[in-house]
């Protein structure tokens, strides 16, 4: 983001409020390239953050008075405007909108032993797609807690404001998510793709210069909504969570790879089955994707994408028409792989192409969609990018 774009957002917040902000901060969303459903799971992941920002300018308060407003929220009761929280009766559960991401931070900060948190005046503005799998939510967030963190000095580092900020979804809005989307938003470097181990939080930054190798990565948003917060989500998690105590393991973490078969074969249930199996083959396609990279194998990375499609489409049932339409329009007109991204429901997808068959890639998956009858998609390039970080 520009230092203008930031300059604008603080200009608006002293027009929305009546004085200068503190400061203005900004955290991406994020793609991942491979290993999905795995996060909760202890597993492996690697999300890459992208151009895309929730920009927030910031003050203190000292009264317990919480506001936020948001650029981007509707006009309709309870969606536009400036919403006033009191900080000391913020309860999880009690639902105030898109607020209750900014809200829920300043719950999770103060339950943390933050109490210094005393209130804040709070503008946001978002250029990451909502509903489309991007994290737009931890985005949010991410750059909330960043934002409370530096100015009332709390010392926390990238992955803790990360882990406080998955709580804040956990618990407060009550998503049951893993902590990926909010560790690629507050540790991705420019760049670099995000190796991380979420059992432990250890992180890899691996370099991801699809340029040098004359590709590129696509990220096509079908523009179909997707609200993880309706239940398919947990059903999800409860199925991988209903596998490891079939095993008898504390995570799907724990099975190795090579023990998959003789896992599958212990459990009854068909539905639990297959979600064990998405499972441990995405952990090993994450491992897979790793040796490709490390081995300057980039294009090799195509069919793991495939593969990774299938599993979620199949296993999980996390597509659509609309997911499954871009995979097979892409790979018909050339390209290397593809798969959905996120939680699936709607939302996007990833497609590794050839830099110099991007356009007609892209342009045959706008085809596809025009003959089937669907709102044309969005599509664009995934360009690894900075993490969250203060612009003013």
């Amino acid at each position: 983001m520009s230092a203008a774009a930031a300059e604008k957002v603080a200009a608006q917040f002293q027009e929305l409020y009546g004085t200068a902000p503190e400061g203005v901060w900004a955290a991406p969303g994020r793609v991942n390239l491979i290993g999905e459903y795995t996060d909760f799971n202890d597993g492996f992941v690697m999300p890459l953050a992208l151009p895309h920002t929730a920009v927030a300018a910031v003050s203190r308060r000292t009264d317990g008075v919480l506001r936020v407003h948001s650029a981007e929220a509707g006009t309709g009761p309870g969606q536009g405007g400036v919403v006033h929280l009191d900080v000391t009766s913020l309860t999880p559960g009690a639902g105030t909108g898109w607020a209750a991401y900014p809200a829920g931070v300043v719950w999770a900060l103060r339950d943390a032993g933050h109490t210094a948190v005393t209130g804040a005046d709070i503008h946001l503005s978002s250029t990451v797609p909502t509903g489309a799998g991007l994290s737009s939510s931890a985005a949010l967030e991410v750059v909330t807690a960043l934002a409370l963190d530096d100015l009332y000095g709390l010392g926390l580092t990238a992955p803790g404001i990360a882990v406080l900020a998955q709580r804040a979804e956990n618990a407060f809005v009550g998503v049951p998510c893993g902590v990926m989307d909010q560790m690629a938003s507050a540790c991705c470097t420019d760049g670099h793709l995000l190796h991380l181990d979420t059992r432990d939080l250890t992180c890899r930054q691996v370099p991801f210069d699809l340029d040098a190798h004359g590709l590129r990565l696509l990220v096509v948003d079908t523009r179909v909504k997707h609200a993880l917060g309706d239940g398919a989500y947990a059903e999800r998690r409860a199925g991988c969570e209903a596998g490891a105590r079939a095993l008898g393991v504390r995570t799907l973490r724990e099975v190795a790879y090579e023990e998959l078969p003789d896992a599958l074969e212990r459990l009854a249930d068909p539905t639990v089955r297959a979600c064990v199996r998405h499972v441990v083959s995405d952990n090993h396609r994450v491992a897979r994707t790793m040796a490709l990279l490390d081995a300057g194998d980039v294009r090799a990375v195509g069919p793991v994408l495939d593969e990774g499609h299938v599993s979620l489409r199949d296993d999980l049932r996390v597509s659509c028409p609309e997911l499954d339409l871009v995979v097979s329009a892409a790979g018909a007109a050339g390209a290397l792989g593809a798969r959905m991204t996120g939680g699936g429901f709607g939302g996007s997808a990833v497609v590794l192409v050839e830099a110099d068959a991007a356009d007609a890639v892209a342009a045959a998956v706008e085809a596809a969609f025009a003959a089937a009858g669907y709102p044309a998609p969005r599509i664009f390039p995934a360009v690894a990018s900075e993490g969250a970080r203060r612009l003013l």
